[in-house]
């Protein structure tokens, strides 16, 4: 079959350039970071500007290690923003190809299967990535960068290592020039996939470069690396078989929905324990929200580092500084599956009660819904459901009343926003979910 064309686009520092738009800015120009001022200078920009990257910042600083010399504004995060103005750029996307042709990687980056277009618009896969990228600055006004390749991976190789050294800002690779002109790039970790800890690993048997991989025995890189030595081989020789069309296809053979956070001081116990309702409780709307139930429930609950005095630990300044313990974890199964407030909350705090030391601080918790599937609208009765249905007539009708109640909190949340309905253990000095409630991944959502 002959090869394929491939582009990935990817949004020069896009949330900086979201925001130099916005105040009628040149994101190429402007010093501007991203990070919350109501934070201390320990906090993480989540974006700089390309003029700031020029300068020698890099992304994903902290505010404090920003050379003293120069100027630059700071901007507040606006998740909900940035997702708008992504939502824009794809339906630029969607005047050039068709939906089954584009995976989106990210909030700002995207692949798209070109192969099938060349023809239609009588150019190679490199002008019609042009035409893109200046359709995006023209309508949107943020500056794009491009991979160009054969297959997926030598594209996002295109992207990540060659595109940012082109005056074009497009990348450009085939199996044949992987070769030639990247079999002695270093570091390692510049390539997809392989992090500082592959890459120790691989330094330790003498393998610093991919074409020192792709030389080197495979049984030893097995033995290394299990299975995953397959795709490290065949990404130091450049190949990659899957296809836009394969992840379009591919079909897990279970779901789950997560939620954690990295809570901004250590928790006592019971504190903790008002974490794990809320968010827990957010979970089972979120199910009823999305017609789910799940078979299962797991808690993963990480302890404060031990040893440190409470002062120092709270970080009033409200960062993340990474003293962080062991953890602690378990799972309770809910027969035939569950979605109800009424059912799964109070299985999931009993689980923290018998699982948790109570002399510790936590600082990490995550709730995780397990083989979530579409809710039939029936249950698998116990008995002691039998039982207890015989104090409350029917206990298919409790559970259908409960789950009644939750869509009218949902109802109402989505109308008039998520913190127009809440519990009054929301309201608790410790509790986040009102916070989390005018956040999107964490951040500001700038509504």
């Amino acid at each position: 079959m002959r090869n394929r064309q491939y582009i990935c686009i990817d949004l020069k520092s896009f949330y900086a350039s979201v925001e130099c738009v916005e105040r009628g800015l040149d994101p190429m120009t402007t010093n501007l970071v991203v990070a919350d001022p109501e934070r201390s200078d320990k906090t993480i920009c989540l974006a700089v500007s390309p003029s700031m990257k020029k300068l020698g910042v890099p992304n994903r600083c902290r505010v404090f290690e920003i050379p003293k010399n120069i100027r630059y504004i700071m901007a507040p995060p606006r998740m909900q923003k940035y997702i708008d103005y992504a939502a824009e750029i794809y339906d630029i996307y969607l005047d050039f190809f068709s939906k089954d042709d584009i995976h989106v990687y990210s909030i700002d980056e995207a692949f798209i299967d070109v192969t099938a277009y060349l023809h239609v618009y009588n150019c190679i896969a490199r002008e019609l990535a042009v035409r893109v990228m200046k359709e995006i600055t023209d309508r949107i006004g943020v500056r794009a960068t491009c991979g160009v390749g054969t297959n997926l991976y030598l594209t996002k190789i295109a992207l990540d290592i060659t595109a940012k050294h082109a005056p074009d800002f497009i990348g450009e690779l085939d199996e044949e020039t992987y070769r030639e002109t990247l079999w002695n790039h270093r570091p390692l970790t510049d390539f997809w996939r392989i992090g500082p800890g592959t890459a120790r690993r691989l330094e330790k048997v003498g393998l610093y470069t991919m074409g020192d991989i792709a030389k080197a025995d495979e049984e030893m890189l097995y033995r290394m690396f299990g299975v995953d030595a397959e795709l490290l081989i065949d990404h130091a020789w450049g190949r990659e078989p899957v296809t836009i069309a394969d992840i379009k296809a591919y079909k897990p053979k279970t779901n789950s929905l997560s939620n954690g956070q990295v809570l901004m001081r250590d928790y006592t116990f019971e504190e903790g324990r008002t974490i794990i309702r809320e968010m827990t409780d957010q979970m089972c709307l979120d199910l009823v929200r999305k017609g789910l139930v799940a078979d299962s429930v797991t808690i993963s609950v990480g302890y404060a580092k031990s040893g440190q005095a409470r002062s120092h630990r709270e970080g009033s300044d409200g960062t993340r500084d990474g003293s962080y313990g062991p953890r602690e974890g378990g799972t309770v199964r809910f027969e035939g599956g569950s979605c109800e407030e009424s059912v799964i909350v109070p299985e999931v705090v009993a689980l923290y009660e018998r699982i948790m030391d109570r002399s510790r601080d936590i600082r990490r918790v995550t709730v995780s819904c397990n083989n979530v599937r579409p809710d039939e609208g029936t249950r698998q009765i116990s008995l002691f459901d039998v039982a207890e249905a015989s104090h409350s007539k029917d206990r298919q009708e409790v559970l259908e009343k409960d789950k009644k109640v939750q869509q009218a909190m949902i109802d109402i949340k989505e109308k008039y926003g998520r913190n127009a309905m809440v519990k009054g253990s929301n309201l608790h000095e410790e509790s986040t979910g009102m916070e989390r409630n005018r956040q999107i991944g964490g951040h500001k959502s700038g509504e």
